[in-house]
């Protein structure tokens, strides 16, 4: 029975949808080899000991999230489970709802996690490069109180965090300005903190001089799929590695149906050859 045109697509768009539902339902885990940016970043967290204090600045907002979320989650658990304690800041003004939704989802794997303890939020300060200027000098200043209004003083682990050179790593998830670049500047060139974090993919190539020019950046991850390959290496099988499943199965389905067109087309040409042959004769 041959199919109308409307039929076919209607048909494709069906099976297309199947396509990306499906694994982001039922991952498949499927690995990929991690680039040597990625791994810079992974062993940047992975060489740090427990009781390291670190700052994961959410400088993005939810329209870049399916990026970058995924990356957060990942530094989160691997810092989690090295024994980091992790204070979140951000220079965008979504970004400490970002950075709650980002400790819930990490807190199913770690429920022992306390806030205060193990965690903070100190939210939102406008300012760019001059607030993380401004964290060289006192901490306490530019956070005199959390998301939830606790004093800075109070919070344990902020107990001997008094300006931005106690912090022993920086990770920024960065959608544009303010953010990667920033702390680069700033916390890095001005104080000697290294600086890692992860970007969307269209702007990773952007920082690659950063990372070339003597570790001012130390490693990137750049996209949905370097997101992943951070999970490969902690070694679960988190958001961007199912996401990254659909990616493949649906570019796999669409590489399929190309092929099948071009059957199509190839034998419609060879009939209508034979077609016109048989009419000449």
């Amino acid at each position: 029975m041959k199919l109308s045109p409307l039929a076919e697509r209607r048909i494709i768009y069906l099976v297309l949808f199947l396509a990306v539902m499906l694994p982001l339902l039922f991952p498949i885990g499927w690995k990929t080899e991690s680039s040597a940016h990625v791994r810079m970043a992974h062993n940047l967290v992975d060489k740090m000991p427990a009781g390291t204090v670190a700052i994961i600045s959410f400088d993005y907002d939810p329209a870049s999230m399916t990026e970058l979320q995924p990356m957060a989650e990942a530094m989160i658990e691997h810092a989690w489970s090295k024994g980091h304690k992790i204070i979140a800041t951000a220079l965008w003004p979504q970004g400490p709802q970002l950075a709650d939704q980002a400790f819930r989802n990490v807190m199913a794997k770690y429920p022992g996690k306390v806030y205060g303890e193990d965690y903070v939020n100190l939210g939102y300060k406008v300012g760019g490069m001059v607030t993380i200027q401004a964290m060289g000098r006192s901490m306490a200043e530019i956070y005199p109180t959390d998301t939830s209004g606790m004093q800075y003083k109070s919070i344990p682990i902020l107990a001997k965090i008094t300006t931005i050179k106690d912090i022993a790593y920086i990770a920024s998830m960065s959608s544009g300005d303010p953010g990667i670049k920033q702390w680069i500047m700033a916390a890095h060139d001005m104080f000697g903190v290294p600086v890692t974090g992860g970007t969307t993919a269209i702007s990773a190539p952007g920082f690659i001089p950063y990372i070339n020019s003597q570790n001012q950046l130390i490693g990137l991850l750049g996209g949905l799929k370097a997101a992943a390959e951070y999970e490969g290496l902690i070694g679960v099988d988190g958001p961007a590695t199912a996401k990254m499943d659909s990616q493949s199965v649906a570019h796999l389905l669409i590489l399929i149906f190309i092929a099948i067109g071009n059957i199509k087309v190839f034998l419609a040409k060879k009939k209508a050859r034979k077609v016109n042959i048989e009419e000449v004769n």
